[in-house]
């Protein structure tokens, strides 16, 4: 994938919610969607529900920063890495098909920048992995970026008000998400290809026979936090046919006990890569402490490794399916030969 650079002049802070550009007006009504919904591409202005904020833009971003990988890669593969004038909080590497293009990209922050930071870029719109990067800790608060002309957007699986968090989270909420973001950036057809792709993905998927009981290890040494019931994580794992010892936990993600990862003893455990607390040093608190050094899994180091930014909702939610998969044959294949 190539990336062409241009020079972007500075943009003028325009209050996007309050007051139509001139030379906008339109006979046709506002493209409108709700989160969890169907985007439909039109003519602007567009007005979305997100995460219970609405966001009005008057014409497709040209000034685009991006917090959390998942938006970046997204925004990227959706072809509009020229318009990204600043991405941060990476949660790693970019995938090899993106990293060329990615690292072009200026880096804002390694985790959320500050409002100062964030305005220097001058971005029409800032796309966000997280609600709570949009705080007055963080980025800034919706309400203080929209009345300085900057609209925000929130990946709706990461919605947590009642009525917006996904419960539990589909692949198809993930589709609806690249096709919404595909109307606000004004490129339907290449979002509309790209769930093509993910869709030819998971269809030539196999899932595992049996129904192998997973763990899927987050974080955390003294309280293990896990992927539950409702998240990406729970999502990825039934599609590759692993059974998530805490499915019925409803939650995205939650903090457990290790009395009861010792009493479920899962066939395997899914370690999650991450720059911050590698799948190593997972492997080493696992195999010091006492109780859990006695799980099968940890025995037969039945260990599958996924990186940080495929487990949340995004575009590698596929790929991650396929591999856990893979991995887990591998295993199999591994013992098999011992």
């Amino acid at each position: 994938m190539s990336v062409r650079l241009r020079a972007v002049p500075a943009v003028l802070v325009v209050a996007l919610l309050t007051a139509p550009l001139a030379g906008c007006a339109s006979s046709d009504p506002p493209a409108t969607t709700e989160a969890g919904d169907e985007a439909r591409s039109g003519p602007y202005p567009l007005t979305v529900d997100s995460c219970g904020t609405e966001v009005r833009l008057e014409a497709a971003p040209q000034r685009i920063v991006t917090i959390k990988s998942s938006t970046t890669e997204l925004a990227l593969a959706l072809g509009v890495g020229d318009r990204i004038v600043g991405r941060a909080f990476p949660d790693g590497p970019f995938p090899d098909a993106l990293a060329a293009e990615g690292e072009t990209v200026p880096l804002l922050s390694e985790r959320v920048p500050g409002l100062e930071a964030l305005l220097a870029a001058e971005p029409d719109l800032v796309y966000a992995g997280w609600e709570s990067n949009l705080s007055a800790n963080g980025a800034g608060e919706r309400a203080t970026l929209h009345g300085l002309g900057i609209a925000t957007y929130v990946s709706p699986a990461a919605c947590q008000g009642p009525g917006y968090q996904p419960d539990p989270l589909t692949f198809e909420d993930v589709f609806t998400e690249i096709r919404q973001v595909g109307a606000l950036l004004d490129v339907p057809d290449a979002a509309e290809h790209l769930i093509a792709e993910q869709r030819a993905t998971l269809a030539g998927v196999e899932p595992l026979t049996g129904g192998p009981t997973a763990l899927w290890y987050s974080s955390g040494s003294d309280i293990p936090y896990v992927g539950a019931g409702i998240g990406a994580p729970q999502m990825i794992l039934d599609a590759a046919g692993l059974t998530n010892i805490f499915a019925t936990v409803r939650q995205t993600w939650s903090s457990v006990g290790w009395e009861d990862v010792v009493a479920a003893d899962p066939d395997v455990i899914v370690l999650v890569d991450a720059s911050w607390n590698t799948a190593a040093r997972k492997v080493e608190v696992l195999e010091s402490n006492p109780a859990t050094a006695q799980l099968t899994a940890v025995r037969e180091q039945r260990y599958l490794v996924v990186p940080f930014a495929a487990s949340e909702a995004g575009l590698r939610n596929a790929d991650t399916v396929v591999s856990l998969v893979a991995q887990h044959q591998a295993l199999g294949q591994h013992r098999a030969q011992g």
